[in-house]
């Protein structure tokens, strides 16, 4: 019996474009993982940054082809999990923690379940929480930071067991940033559809040449820098610091957004010789 023309058949297909840059930062952790069980540490480091790369691109190759769908999201998030949580983990376990035991182990186990709970948290919050801002450190960045102090240190030799004590608390430090309530710009309100000046062209192309010179050194740097801004911003834009504003589940809203904008323009009318006071954030 054929199908009814008023009752169309559903497209159970997947889109292509976006997927296949899912499944190239899905393959590039993966190859993370196995070149850091070889002892291939650098090559380990460098494919976690490729995997950001193809992060980068799937969301917003699915938003300019108009290619968003729910699997895509899905599918996403499990080689987030992948490439920004067990890649990073293992290859902090197999540069410097292994030897240091029960310890090594859990600062690594620590960073990959927190990476796990950020990814699902951030899923919940999707279409609720304010997008200029992450709530916590994004995985990609976590992971960025990771690869990069572990780049660093293969390419200038620095040996491992003389740090290891400072690489699990890296490790675990950055792996409680993704959990935390740190207010992160997430760089989503720039327009990359809308027309720049020939300035900034020049500036980016700057960029370019300077991480070029040393890009394990600059980029390491780099997100080290973006890592503690998030509490930097979030001290600063608030009255008086709470567990709740480094520890919880509440959302950063819109709401709260504005209301902290609104507080902050309120205070601009008190006198100047007063110290202006800091804003709530959820």
């Amino acid at each position: 019996m054929q199908k009814s023309p008023n009752h169309p058949v559903k497209n159970k297909g997947i889109y292509l474009l976006p997927n296949l840059f899912t499944t190239a930062g899905l393959f590039s952790g993966f190859y993370a993982v196995i070149s850091s069980m070889n002892g291939h540490f650098e090559s380990a480091a460098i494919a976690i940054f490729i995997a950001m790369i193809c992060d980068g691109l799937d969301g917003r190759v699915a938003r300019l082809t108009n290619t968003q769908s729910d699997f895509g999201a899905e599918y996403d998030s499990m080689a987030d999990m992948v490439s920004f949580g067990m890649a990073p983990a293992i290859l902090a376990y197999n540069w410097a923690l292994q030897d240091l035991g029960k310890i090594g182990w859990l600062a690594a186990f620590i960073y990959c379940a927190c990476a796990a709970l950020r990814l699902a948290r951030f899923n919940t919050q999707v279409g609720v929480a304010d997008k200029r801002f992450f709530q916590g450190l994004a995985s990609p960045a976590a992971a960025a930071l990771i690869a990069g102090s572990i780049w660093s240190g293969t390419k200038y030799e620095v040996d491992p067991t003389d740090i290891s004590y400072i690489v699990a608390i890296i490790t675990a430090l950055t792996g409680l940033l993704m959990v935390s309530n740190f207010r992160y710009h997430s760089f989503k309100e720039v327009d990359w559809r809308g027309k720049v000046n020939f300035i900034v062209m020049l500036l980016l192309v700057g960029v370019f040449v300077i991480i070029s010179v040393e890009p394990a050194i600059i980029l390491c740097l780099g997100f080290y820098i973006y890592a503690l801004s998030g509490p930097v911003i979030t001290i600063k834009t608030i009255k008086k610091l709470k567990v709740g504003h480094i520890v919880g589940d509440e959302p950063i809203s819109k709401k709260a957004t504005q209301s902290d904008n609104h507080s902050r323009s309120s205070s601009h009318s008190a006198p100047t010789d007063k110290v202006q006071q800091k804003d709530d954030v959820q």
